[in-house]
């Protein structure tokens, strides 16, 4: 059976999706902006991601993954948004680890445990 991802942006599930299109964008070397992702999920804002994205950014953290969020940047600067943003001062290096992670030999990460991730990491911010 066929499942679409719905429009009430359960944000694990979105994460998973948000997660395909990241790693496809990273083989190709390659970003996307805020609102060009926006377009692609059928949103109708940008500013939505914060904890989408969380999920995918606290997992690879806690798996010790180069940061995929890095990849979705603002249309203006080419980065990342603040509240995502990796601590490093060199995003160009930051991004090439992304570029050249072998992101298509891993199983993506299931709903639990970018929930759990996200949990934990959220958690640990305060």
């Amino acid at each position: 059976m066929i499942r679409y991802f719905d429009d009430n942006r359960n944000r694990p599930a979105r994460a998973i999706q948000i997660w395909l299109i990241l790693i496809g964008l990273a083989s190709n070397r390659q970003t996307i902006t805020y609102q060009e992702l926006s377009k692609v999920l059928g949103f109708k804002g940008e500013g939505v991601f914060a904890d989408i994205l969380g999920h995918i950014a606290f997992y690879c953290k806690e798996n010790e993954l180069p940061s995929l969020t890095d990849l979705v940047v603002k249309k203006d600067t080419g980065l990342p948004g603040d509240g995502l943003a990796t601590q490093v001062i060199n995003f160009n290096a930051e991004r090439e680890r992304v570029y050249n992670h072998k992101w298509f030999r891993m199983f993506p990460p299931t709903v639990d445990e970018l929930a759990a991730s996200f949990k934990r990491g959220k958690a640990a911010l305060t």
